[in-house]
C-alpha cells in the first residue's frame, strides 16, 4: 500500500506534467499576430477558451477544482510571473523571498514563513526573473548577475543568478501594493504619534530639509512617500531613484532613474549624474530615494542652494549614526574636505532626521525626531525632540514601548510661523505621549 504522501507527490507531480504539456501546446497554438491586436481582459478571455478545449483534449481525469487551478497556472504562466502570481494577490504578504526554485518564504505581519510555492527548477525561476526584469528595461546575465528592478505595482524586486548565487537564482520582493500605506493607516498602526505627525506635516510645509534614517525594511520608503503627500500641489518636485518606488500623488512630478551599463559596459547613469542633471530642470523640491554614495554631496549642495525642502532616505540605525554616514559618502566623492568643512556643510544643509526602526516581532516604528541645530567647534549639535523607548515585548512577541515628548522646543519654530504653520506649545510639553 502506497504511503499517502507518496500518492500526493505522485499527483502534484502528474499535475505539472500535465500543465507544461498545456502551455507548450498553447504557445504552439497562438497567433501571435492576432495576440498582439488584443486587448489585456479580451485576451485572457479567449486564451482561456483554448486553454479549456486543451484539457479536454488530455487523458487524465481531473475534478472542477484542479481543471480550474490548471487553466488559471497556465494563465499565470502565459502573462504573469507564473508561480509569484498567488502570492503577489495577498496583500497580507510584504515580502517574497525565494531562495532558489524550491525555497519561497513571506514575511506576513511581521513573521517570516516557508510558502508551498515551487519553480519547476532554476531555469523556470530565471525566466520569471527575465520576464520582470526586461519589463523595465534591465538585463540580468553571466555577465551581469545582480540587478535592481520594479513590478508594475511599484514593489521593489532584486535579483541575484548563479554563479554568484550558489543554490539558485534568489530574489528579494519588497512588497508596496498598487495602495500604498496612507497616514492615517501609520496611525493606526502606531507608528507615530499625532503630535509627530503635526511636526512632520509643519516641517514639510515651512521647507525644511528632511532626512529619513533607518535600517533594512524599517519602512523609510513608506515613510517618505507619506511625508511627500504633505507637499503642496503648486510645487515642481524632481525625484531621483536607482529602481522607481516612489508613488508621489502630486501632479507635477518628475521621476528620473538611474541605468545600469550595458553589456560593454558603457552607457551607466549615476544618480549623482542625475542629481546634477536635475539641478538645472528648475526643481523646487527634490527628492532622492535613498543617498548611498558620492550623490550625497550634490544633494547637501543642493539643500544649500535654494533647494529647500528636499527629502532622501539612507541607512543608518541612529541620528547620530546617520550624520556619521553622510560624512563617510561625502568622502566617497573624492574630495578630500576639510573635516570643519564637511559638518558645517551638513549642519547647515539637514534641518530634521527621522528615524524608524523595525522593532522585534516586525512592529515599525518612528524612533526619533531629532532636530540638527548647527556647529559648536568641530561637533554638529542634535536634539531629540521625539522619541520611542521600547519597554519590553508582549505575549505574543512584539516589541512594546512608549513615545515620549523630550520637552524641547525646536529652534525651526520661526519658519514654521512663517510659512503660516502653528503648533500648540502643549505639543512639545515634556510627557509620555501613548504607550502600546
Amino acid at each position: 500500500m502506497k504511503s499517502p504522501l507518496l500518492q500526493s507527490r505522485k499527483e502534484e507531480s502528474s499535475f505539472e506534467d500535465v500543465k507544461r504539456r498545456i502551455h507548450g501546446k498553447l504557445v504552439d497554438k497562438l497567433d501571435l499576430s492576432r495576440v498582439g491586436e488584443m486587448e489585456g481582459e479580451t485576451l485572457r478571455r479567449e486564451i482561456r477558451m483554448v486553454i479549456e478545449h486543451l484539457c479536454d483534449g488530455e487523458e487524465i481525469m481531473l475534478n472542477r477544482n484542479e481543471r480550474e487551478r490548471l487553466i488559471e497556472e497556465v494563465l499565470d504562466e502565459t502573462f504573469g510571473l507564473g508561480p509569484l502570481e498567488m502570492l503577489l494577490k495577498d496583500t497580507t504578504i510584504s515580502d517574497i523571498l525565494i531562495n532558489g526554485p524550491k525555497n519561497v518564504y513571506v514575511e506576513r505581519k511581521g513573521q517570516m514563513e516557508k510558502t508551498n510555492c515551487v519553480f519547476r527548477d532554476n531555469n523556470h525561476l530565471m525566466q520569471i526573473i527575465d520576464r520582470i526584469v526586461s519589463k523595465v528595461g534591465r538585463r540580468v546575465d553571466e555577465t551581469c548577475p545582480m540587478v535592481d528592478a520594479r513590478l508594475t505595482d511599484g514593489s521593489r524586486v532584486n535579483a541575484i543568478i548563479p554563479p554568484l548565487a550558489l543554490d539558485g537564482a534568489s530574489v528579494s520582493i519588497r512588497r508596496f501594493g498598487s495602495n500604498p500605506l496612507k497616514l492615517e493607516d501609520l496611525l493606526n498602526f502606531k507608528a507615530f504619534t499625532p503630535e509627530m505627525v503635526m511636526l512632520l506635516e509643519g516641517s514639510i510645509k515651512a521647507r525644511l530639509n528632511c532626512i529619513v534614517s533607518g535600517g533594512t525594511g524599517s519602512g523609510k520608503t513608506t515613510l517618505l512617500n507619506t511625508l511627500s503627500s504633505f507637499i503642496s500641489n503648486r510645487d515642481r518636485i524632481v525625484t531621483i531613484e536607482d529602481a522607481a518606488e516612489l508613488q508621489l500623488q502630486q501632479d507635477h512630478v518628475v521621476r528620473l532613474e538611474t541605468r545600469p551599463a550595458n553589456i560593454e559596459g558603457k552607457g551607466m547613469i549615476s544618480a549623482t549624474d542625475l542629481v546634477k542633471n536635475a539641478l538645472r530642470m528648475r526643481p523646487e523640491r527634490i527628492i532622492i530615494g535613498e543617498c548611498r554614495g558620492p550623490e550625497t554631496l550634490d544633494m547637501l549642495q543642493a539643500m544649500n542652494t535654494g533647494h529647500e525642502g528636499s527629502l532622501t532616505t539612507l541607512h543608518a540605525n541612529t541620528p547620530r549614526d546617520a550624520l556619521a554616514r553622510i560624512e563617510t559618502m561625502i568622502m566617497m566623492a573624492g574630495f578630500e574636505l576639510p573635516l570643519k568643512a564637511m559638518r558645517q556643510q551638513i549642519a547647515s544643509a539637514v534641518d530634521l532626521i527621522i528615524q524608524a526602526s523595525r522593532l522585534q516581532g516586525g512592529v515599525r516604528r518612528v524612533t526619533y525626531i531629532t532636530e540638527v541645530v548647527g556647529m559648536e567647534q568641530d561637533t554638529i549639535i542634535m536634539q531629540d525632540i521625539y522619541r520611542y523607548e521600547q519597554l519590553g515585548v508582549d505575549e505574543s512577541g512584539r516589541a512594546r514601548g512608549r513615545f515620549i515628548a523630550t520637552g524641547i522646543r525646536p529652534t525651526f519654530m520661526d519658519r514654521l510661523e512663517q510659512a503660516g504653520v502653528r503648533l500648540p506649545s502643549s505639543a512639545f510639553r515634556e510627557r509620555v505621549m501613548m504607550e502600546d
